[in-house]
């Protein structure tokens, strides 16, 4: 039985019986005092953690996953793939060998007016260390938590990313990204993240390197695609022939039982995931005004009547 924070109700698993109670790291840390309850009834526990982000912790709980399941063969499988994906970055990276560019991800779901949770050394923020980012939330949040927006301003990050889930459609201007979600809908919110006090000064807001990723495509073994997506917005170079939507394709495809169709991964004024070159980054992002058009008095008389007895 899979628990998660809405839901778990200690008293109610406990009168089901289940075979076993597979808890979060943070579930059984939670619950610690409780578990005694559990071993009194003959209710096995199984801690797993994919919140920690890291190789260790995603496949050897994708292993024990197999081991409950008794497919063993194909967790194994799954959890080899990804430290293979992960591996495959940090070689990339490495090769390289320029300094850490500068990395900012913000939740999205407050909306611009708002800074909600950034990420310091887990989640989104242990992936940015993973492929090789300077994470600036990291020396102010120690897990998640809202950045002075002063303290961003000033650490002046290289790439902006900012995270959402189908939820975000509740809002008028919160970040909104996943299934059903269209390219174009997740384009408009994103953009009003660039509109806050002092980001268009921003070396990321002005190279147009601001980005939309799927906040559920990460904490499991899917975010091998997020982890190639944030690698790639830092080092676009060393992943030109990576495509993180199809490795997000391809495990769904593989591994799951219904194939994504939404909206992912995207870069602000794109239409594919990932705008081609910086050129036409720049184009569609900032279209060129068209010339204000020079009107006749005749023409100023008209319109302002029509305004005036309209």
């Amino acid at each position: 039985m899979m628990t998660d924070r809405g839901t778990f109700s200690l008293e109610k698993t406990l009168a089901m019986k289940p075979d076993v109670v597979v808890l979060a790291k943070w579930q059984y840390d939670t619950l610690k005092a409780e578990i005694p309850r559990f071993e009194t009834a003959n209710i096995p526990v199984v801690v797993v953690d994919y919140n920690d982000q890291s190789v260790a912790n995603h496949t050897n709980s994708t292993k024990i996953f197999g081991q409950i399941a008794g497919t063993e063969q194909r967790a194994n499988q799954a959890a080899q793939e990804y430290a293979d994906g992960i591996a495959d970055i940090q070689k990339r990276v490495k090769a390289v060998g320029t300094a850490k560019p500068k990395i900012y991800i913000e939740f999205g779901d407050k909306g611009p007016q708002e800074h909600s949770f950034t990420f310091g050394k887990n989640m989104w923020g242990a992936i940015a260390d993973t492929v090789g980012g300077e994470n600036i939330s990291k020396p102010f949040v120690e897990n998640w938590g809202p950045i002075n927006p002063e303290q961003l301003l000033v650490n002046k990050p290289d790439v902006i990313i900012i995270s959402g889930t189908e939820v975000g459609m509740k809002q008028t201007d919160a970040m909104a990204m996943g299934i059903d979600i269209s390219a174009d809908e997740a384009q408009r919110r994103l953009k009003g993240f660039t509109t806050r006090n002092g980001w268009e000064n921003l070396p990321a807001v002005k190279n147009n390197r601001v980005y939309g990723i799927y906040h559920t495509a990460s904490r499991s073994l899917s975010d091998l695609a997020s982890a190639q997506f944030m690698a790639k917005t830092l080092y676009p170079e060393a992943f030109k022939d990576v495509d993180p939507e199809k490795t997000y394709t391809e495990f769904h495809e593989k591994y799951l039982p219904v194939k994504p169709s939404g909206t992912f991964f995207i870069q602000l004024g794109c239409g594919a995931s990932l705008c081609k070159d910086k050129a036409s980054a720049v184009e569609q992002a900032a279209p060129t005004e068209a010339a204000p058009q020079t009107l006749s008095w005749w023409d100023k008389l008209v319109n302002w009547l029509r305004h005036l007895f309209t």
